[in-house]
């Protein structure tokens, strides 16, 4: 299968730039599978598509302020370390720029109390660096000098920093927000439990390869980034109670489906426990454990989009892709969203 399968024309201007207030009213693009519907909502409608004993899936990531801005010890120039994976207390596999400048041993400041030294140099500007803190905890020196690491199609400056966080997010270590969730304000969620519907969490570290082009001409051949899964037990039990009770498995984002597929087995059993995933979901995969999900619109050629073509399938997910550009949907992380059950 072909990556140019996955093309659309997207006009720029419906890339949204900043989020809607409030979050629940962005629109929501509905399309029931089965009698081949769609409909066009906003999102606080989605309390009328929830089904008493349905289970929504959210994954309580927290995005972390990854995009840390520095010099290299002794000079002035910038140079830009983007925080990818934690690996112990002190030590982070990174992005730098520029990467010509940025070699093994080179010491970075950050600000009187926080600088790194790199370690090790990798593929494609990666590099393994070790932090040094002064003052406070390395958690404190980041959140205090760091910038949220908004998408690259972003242009806008973010006033609010809780406005790329979920209202649930509770783990940090993040370097993009699970979009599909920023929808849900808290006074919604209610609604939700009160309507009789369980919400489970689930954890994955969304990564910046979540934004990185197929460069693959066939998608087969694309290696998927790797990002840490974490499921405990008591949640897959009561996951898998609900899947034996025939109770759908709504997935909010795709990070979500990601984390559920991961853990599930062929016979559709959910496991449980931390791992890295590097699960590519593109059409011909079979589901084992989600029903139904929520999610944005994603970029062309993206593994999201491949991802949502393998639950639907590739021409109606880009027939439903051309009528949002026609209805001027918005698109991408601070853009709207799809119901597809």
């Amino acid at each position: 299968m072909k990556t140019q399968d996955f093309f659309y024309k997207l006009d720029e201007k419906l890339i949204a730039q900043t989020p809607i207030e409030p979050r629940d009213h962005s629109r929501l693009l509905v399309y029931d599978r089965k009698k081949d519907h769609i409909s066009h909502q906003h999102f606080y409608d989605i309390i009328d598509y929830l089904q008493k004993g349905d289970v929504l899936v959210v994954n309580n990531t927290k995005v972390i302020p990854a995009r840390l801005i520095g010099h290299k010890v002794g000079c002035t120039g910038h140079m830009e370390v983007f925080l990818l994976k934690r690996i112990d207390l002190t030590r982070y596999e990174v992005l730098v720029k520029p990467g010509r400048r940025i070699h093994t041993g080179v010491e970075i400041e950050f600000s009187p109390e926080l600088s790194c030294r790199v370690l090790e140099e990798k593929e494609k500007g990666g590099r393994i660096v070790e932090f040094c803190v002064k003052e406070g905890t390395l958690e404190s020196a980041i959140d205090k000098v760091g910038q949220m690491p908004l998408p690259p199609y972003i242009k806008e400056k973010l006033k609010d920093r809780d406005r790329y966080q979920t209202v649930y997010a509770k783990v940090a270590g993040s370097s993009a927000a699970p979009t599909a969730g920023l929808h849900f304000t808290k006074e919604l969620l209610e609604k939700v439990r009160a309507k009789g519907v369980d919400i489970e969490e689930v954890l994955l570290d969304v990564g910046l390869g979540t934004f990185r082009p197929v460069d693959e001409e066939n998608i087969e051949d694309h290696k998927m980034h790797t990002e840490r899964v974490y499921i405990t037990e008591q949640t897959a039990k009561r996951l898998n109670k609900a899947k034996k009770e025939g109770r759908r498995i709504i997935a909010v984002g795709t990070t979500s489906v990601r984390t559920l597929e991961s853990f599930a087995s062929a016979d559709g059993k959910l496991d449980f426990g931390e791992k890295d995933t590097s699960i590519f979901i593109y059409p011909g995969y079979k589901f084992k454990f989600v029903d139904a999900m929520i999610t944005n619109f994603h970029l062309p050629c993206s593994t999201l989009l491949m991802l949502v073509s393998a639950f639907v399938n590739r021409e109606k997910v880009l027939e439903i892709y051309n009528i949002a550009t026609k209805e001027k949907y918005r698109f991408f992380s601070f853009g709207d969203a799809m119901f597809i059950y």
